[in-house]
Parts: C-alpha cells; structure tokens; sequence
C-alpha cells in the first residue's frame, strides 16, 4: 500500500508541476467607455512591436531571445503574420500549406525534431505563443497578408475554412488577438476579409479583433460597423509630408493624430491605434533607400501625437526587427542593413516604455484628448501641440520644445503642480507650484528644433 501510495503522490506532483507550467494571461477587453482596453480589471496600454517575421524567420532559440528583450523594455504585444506568402516555410524549412492553398493547412503528427523531420510549422507557432505568454506578451495574429489573398485569389469559402481552423486552434489561447487583413485596402477582398472576420468571430468569441489596413488609412472606412470588428487600427505609414500624393484617401501626410481625431467621434465608439506608423531606420518612402531614414524622434512624435489625440496604445516598428534581418538572408528589404538581434536595442525601442509608464502614472481610464487646454495656436506639422487630460491632470506634448501656453480652466483644485518629463530618457525635472491662472506659460529647456520634445505634466492641488 505505501509503494502505491507513494507512486500516486509522484504522478500528483508530476502533474501539478505540468499544471503550474502552464501560463494563462487575461484575454483582453474592451474598457467600458469604449475607448481603451482591460487586462482583466486592470488597464492595458498597448505597446506593440511589429514582428511580422517572427514565426516564419526565427528558430526556437531566436525567437525566444527576441521575445524576451521586448518583454524586458516593456512592449506587451508583438504583431505578427501566420502566412506571408503562399509558399511560406520556417526556419526549418516546414511548409504551412498544403499545395499552397489556404484551406488547407498542412498538419504533421507530433512536435519532433530531428532524423530528417522538422518542427511543424504549426506547432512551431505554438510553441512561440506559449513562450510568449510566459513573458506576459500577447500576440496579435494576422491569419494571411494582404498580398496573398489579392495575389492568389483566395475567396470567401476558402477564407472561411482557414479562418474555422485558426479560431478552433487558437481559442483557447489567453493571449492571442487577431489582426484581420495585413497591409491592404479593405475594399480590396472585401468578402474575404468579411469572411474571415465573422468565421473568428462566430467560432472564437473571446478574443478581439481588428483590422490592419494599408498605409494612410485606417479600418474605420470598411469595417467600423462589422459585429466583428471590436477596435480600429490604422496605418499612418512611411511617406513625408510631401510624399503624401494619394488622391483616393485622406491626405493626413505625417499627422497620424488626425487618424486618432477622425475615429474618436465615429458612433458605436471604439478603441483606435497607430498600428504602423514609420519604422525606425527605414527610408521615407520605403522604396528610395537613397533617402533619409526615419529616427528614434520620428517615433517617439508619432507616438505621443496619436496617444495624446486618444488612441488606446501605439505600436512601434524597427526597419531590421520587423523582417527579421539576419546574416544567413540573400538579401534585405527596403535598404535594411543591421540585423534583427542588434536592432532590438535601437534608441526608439527602448524609449517607448516611458511613453507607456507615463500614461499608466495616472488615472487612466477617464483620460481624454482636450485642444482646449491649449491657449492660442495649436500649431502645424512638427509644431504641432497636442493635449490630454484626466479629472486632475493633463499632459501637453510638444515635438520641438516650443513654448506651452496652458488654459487652466478645465482643470481642478486652485495650484497647479508643474513638471517636465523628457521622452527621451523617462525623467521627470520638476517646475514648481503655480496659483491657478487663467493661463500660464511653460518654456521647454533646450533649442526650439525637431527632437526636443517634451512632455509638460500638471497635476492639480
């Protein structure tokens, strides 16, 4: 009896320890005003990063080591493709079709490696988003890239099929999001996408969805009222002011936060993000790599210009990170130079962990964007100021450190508390105290030039 008994509390332990292995996240929700998401009862702000090559560029080893320096500089979600390209394999050379054809995932029994088999290219995408949980991260999944459906036809009935066997094997992934589309119009495959998204939808009810649209537009203009479509993303992209000669859509050129504007007073309300704004390290453009590149300022800008405006987050990319650049590859896109595993650490991405710590420093929920707070011009283009506030705070955000005029009338209390937080590094320099006034101004340190930016805190007493 005791060597039974003991046999039995071995198997127990075993399996609890199996049991605690195992990491559950808090799928995410939308906030009840409609404007911001929840991680269980606790605000979430979304710092993402566009990996888009994780799954199908990186080997285990790999893809752990990134997936753990962008949990340790605060980045809680990685956008990602699940197919690419319709002849897509990964790094181990596994195909994730069959016969390149959507509807038919290609599945092998097992998770080994080794004596001439390869991990399954599904099961490699599983392990990843299990590693991924266990660093708190959550993984915003695109089932297939624009291109893949416009390029090889696929239509709604075989979009349905491929979209029913992601949402039955993925449902019960706490953190999994899905990201519809992938860098294409929504009037382009419309039925498809629709297809897609009502399928997770209807089979997959616990987790959100959206859509990544094409560059200088935003999913609001196709899908704002689809059941499906539980929050907006839009992409200001890569172009300059003066690269942005679209006539089809809005001309916004680099000021993402109008995008922000524009779906902050559509009905039903819904949260909005910047889902791909200029990478760091890419040309303007894209395609001229003879240009200029964008810099960890042109990041942090469009940041705290779509955020402050109201957005629900913001999701940063990197020219090598978001392909995975590596030594091993034939060539790169878009003029690409570094690698993937250096590029981590550029400046812009360690710098956007201030930017989430400051809009969780406050109460976060009741936050809203308020010009109003701004006396006098507001300014253009890079002069631009942008405002926001709570009950008894407010943040005002200046990209070349010109002079802050503030109207007080919007904000509690009867002194005025007054800080300056420096986005490049994350300090705080305090100002001082000031009598409540009808207005105050506020004098960055530094040079009026494009980089000086700096966030003016006020906290009311």
């Amino acid at each position: 009896m005791l060597k039974k008994a003991t046999i039995l509390i071995a198997i127990a332990c075993l399996f609890f320890a199996f049991k605690s292995n195992e990491t559950t996240m808090p799928p995410l929700s939308i906030s009840t005003n409609h404007r911001y998401f929840m991680a269980g009862d606790k605000p979430f702000f979304w710092l993402g990063d566009t990996g888009w090559l994780l799954f199908s560029k990186l080997k285990r080893e790999e893809a752990e080591q990134y997936l753990d320096t962008r949990a340790k500089q605060g980045f809680n979600v990685i956008q990602v493709m699940v197919v690419h390209s319709i002849k897509e394999t990964n790094a181990y050379g596994d195909s994730a079709l069959n016969n390149k054809n959507i509807a038919q995932p290609k599945i092998t029994p097992g998770n080994t490696f080794g004596k001439g088999r390869a991990y399954d290219y599904w099961d490699h995408i599983d392990w990843i988003i299990t590693k991924a949980a266990e660093k708190g991260l959550y993984v915003a999944l695109v089932p297939v890239w624009g291109s893949v459906v416009k390029e090889n036809h696929i239509g709604a009935e075989k979009a349905k099929v491929y979209a029913g066997f992601l949402a039955k094997r993925y449902r019960e992934r706490s953190n999994v999001i899905w990201m519809n589309g992938g860098d294409i119009a929504g009037s382009d495959s419309g039925k498809t996408w629709n297809s897609i998204g009502n399928t997770l939808h209807d089979l997959d009810g616990s987790h959100l969805i959206t859509y990544h649209p094409r560059g200088r537009t935003q999913s609001s203009k196709w899908f704002h009222n689809e059941s499906w479509l539980d929050f907006n993303c839009f992409q200001s992209g890569h172009r300059t002011y003066v690269q942005d000669t679209s006539k089809k859509d809005l001309k916004y050129g680099e000021d993402n936060w109008r995008y922000v504007e524009t779906d902050y007073n559509l009905s039903p309300v819904k949260p909005t993000l910047d889902a791909e704004p200029s990478y760091e390290k890419i040309p303007y453009g894209l395609h001229d790599i003879k240009l200029p590149r964008w810099t960890a300022a042109d990041v942090r800008r469009y940041g705290y210009w779509s955020v402050f405006a109201g957005a629900c987050g913001y999701t940063y990319g990197d020219n090598d990170v978001m392909q995975m650049h590596k030594p091993t590859d034939k060539g790169s896109a878009y003029g690409s130079k570094g690698y993937w595993y250096n590029s981590v650490n550029d400046p812009g991405a360690k710098q956007m962990d201030y930017l989430k710590k400051l809009m969780l420093s406050r109460p976060y929920l009741d936050r809203i964007p308020d010009q109003s707070l701004i006396a006098g011009n507001n300014g253009e283009k890079y002069n631009r100021l942008i405002a926001t506030r709570g009950t008894n705070y407010a943040f005002l955000y200046t990209y070349t450190g010109r002079e802050i005029n503030v109207n007080t009338d919007k904000l509690e209390g009867t002194k005025l508390k007054a800080s300056w937080f420096n986005p490049r590094n994350g300090q705080i320099t305090a100002i001082g105290t000031f009598a409540k006034a009808k207005t105050i101004k506020f004098k960055p340190p530094g040079k009026i030039s494009n980089g000086n930016d700096w966030v003016l805190i006020i906290d009311a007493i």
